[in-house]
């Protein structure tokens, strides 16, 4: 039996994603994401690392609907999110992860300054700023993901972080 504290806990990240907050995700949610990166980093979305950060938006956006939005109307509802999370994504958050991670590689992509296929650690916090976090839980976030103590946070990190956070609720 999932505990009404889990259902709760994973309720409260459906805030990450209603990017716009009327209460539900939808694509226009993912869209205004990968906008917000590009604009963050300067990054126009006429480039490749800005069509591959939409696509990699449409992807997620896709793969997120085709798990949660049970009645077809392309809205998640709250509801729809914290059921999915429980019922289809607890058990298996590698699925989730898989969803995600076109998106998170593109990401990294606009991120990455150096070339090297990473990101700084202040340059991931400003991505979770650019997402909506706060400063200080975007440099608390960031310094965490950085689990190879390098400086920086690569996609071996960043993804099974990712899809921890979605679908475990400490």
């Amino acid at each position: 039996m999932v505990s009404s504290e889990y259902e709760r806990r994973i309720a409260a990240r459906f805030a990450t994603f209603d990017q716009d907050g009327n209460g539900y995700i939808d694509r226009l949610d993912f869209s205004a994401a990968a906008k917000a990166v590009l604009a963050e980093f300067g990054t126009a979305a006429r480039s490749d690392k800005g069509q591959a950060l939409y696509l990699g938006a449409e992807a997620f956006w896709q793969g997120m609907a085709g798990i949660a939005d049970r009645d077809g109307d392309q809205r998640i509802t709250r509801d729809e999110f914290v059921n999915s999370a429980v019922k289809r994504l607890r058990d298996n958050p590698d699925r989730f992860a898989e969803i995600a991670r076109p998106f998170l590689r593109a990401v990294l992509d606009v991120a990455d300054t150096d070339g090297d296929g990473r990101a700084t650690i202040a340059d991931t916090a400003r991505v979770l700023k650019a997402l909506g976090a706060s400063d200080e839980a975007a440099q608390g976030a960031a310094a965490a993901l950085d689990t190879d103590a390098d400086g920086k946070v690569g996609e071996a990190e960043i993804v099974p972080a990712f899809a921890r956070y979605f679908t475990v609720p400490e």
